[in-house]
């Protein structure tokens, strides 16, 4: 019996070993590495952009996008503008075409997915430096000021830039949002500053056009172009002074199903991109399985090392066990009811691995999203 709980507790540890690790051991690690400085050009020439974006039932945000829009161009009138309408409902198409004096736009067929729409933007681009955003994504006055110079250095071969969410206070899901977001830009900062970061959101990043590859609108674009960076030899960093803003999504289901098909996407693209992914460094190897992998499957631990300490306290006490199980299920019923709240934080916390780990298994099923619907809760 001795053996038994030994064996059990040994197994509680390596769950949370494994559940902190992206968020705990693996920034200390990162900490501890040698930092390899950027080259940082202000003078010479500035090589040109075009700044990327595919829109799907946007209306709501497009005001402010365009505005937006108008204010990077006036700062940069070479700036390059293309937006892709995936076969909006809600008059996002003619919103975009009237503001055909700062952007040009591309209609899709209908629903053909943000991949198709990046790739056929991306054909038709004339600048050195691809600009990919989204549509509900606006940009500091200064961004693409800051963002151009990190070019000069040959080394260089993408940039992302720093994602600042609003609207936080708005419910649970969007503060644990927020939270979780505040820890993925510092992950990304520490990557960056000892090498490559493992892989870009779409919120804003670039590389240089000459490296943007071919893939099938299945994957997940963004991981898939940024990536490439990193397989053609080049460094991938994460620029701090380059600001983009976007609202959280408020409503708990949003985020759920939102998380689903992100992660849902993402192990399908982990599938297609896995010949090349074995071929990185070691390092590289190391920052993907600990940024990526082993969070994919927190909700595995988290189950793991439950279940491991139900038996525990089994093999000391049933009833204690018992007990143990049926507050642990109180506990969650309140905490779905609950939308604020630190009860409710955790159990968002919790359902955001459960949304991920579902996402995966689907996405190793067969299952996998090309098309997407903005969440009507985002403010």
């Amino acid at each position: 019996m001795i053996a038994i709980q030994i064996l059990l507790i040994a197994f509680i540890l390596l769950s949370a070993v494994l559940l902190l690790w992206p968020f705990l051991f693996y920034p200390l690690i990162l900490r501890a590495l040698p930092e390899r400085p950027v080259g940082r050009g202000r003078d010479g020439a500035v090589p040109s952009a075009s700044l990327l974006f595919c829109a799907y039932n946007e209306a709501a945000a497009l005001p402010a996008k365009i505005a937006n829009l108008r204010a990077l161009k006036a700062r940069h009138p070479t700036l390059e503008i293309l937006a892709f309408d995936d076969g909006s409902a809600d008059g996002t198409g003619d919103l975009l075409a009237a503001a055909s004096d700062v952007l040009r736009l591309v209609r899709g067929p209908g629903r053909s997915g943000k991949a198709h729409g990046m790739k056929r933007l991306a054909a038709m681009a004339s600048g050195d430096i691809l600009i990919f955003t989204d549509a509900n994504v606006v940009l500091d006055d200064d961004a693409i000021d800051a963002l151009l110079p990190y070019y000069a250095d040959g080394e260089i071969g993408g940039v992302l830039g720093s994602l600042r969410y609003g609207g936080a206070e708005s419910s649970a899901s969007a503060s644990v949002g927020a939270l979780y977001w505040r820890i993925e830009e510092n992950l990304k900062d520490l990557e960056s500053r000892s090498g490559n970061v493992m892989g870009a959101d779409g919120s804003i990043f670039s590389i240089r056009r000459a490296l943007y590859p071919h893939f099938p609108d299945s994957v997940l674009d963004d991981l898939t172009v940024s990536m490439s960076v990193v397989f053609a030899g080049k460094r991938l960093i994460k620029a701090k002074d380059v600001i983009a803003r976007e609202m959280m999504v408020a409503r708990r289901e949003d985020e759920y199903r939102r998380k689903v098909r992100i992660a849902a996407r993402s192990w399908h693209t982990h599938s297609y991109l896995r010949p090349q992914l074995r071929r990185m460094g070691g390092l590289d190897r190391f920052k993907y399985a600990s940024r990526k992998i082993v969070r994919w499957f927190g909700a595995l631990w988290m189950a793991l090392g439950g279940l491991c300490a139900l038996l525990l306290a089994w093999s000391v006490q049933p009833f204690a066990a018992i007990a143990m199980f049926a507050g642990g299920m109180a506990l969650l019923m309140l905490g779905l009811m609950a939308r604020r709240g630190p009860l409710a934080a955790i159990v968002d916390m919790a359902l955001a691995y459960v949304a991920t780990l579902k996402g995966v298994l689907l996405a190793m099923r067969g299952q996998t999203f090309t098309t997407w619907a903005p969440a009507k809760s985002r403010d």
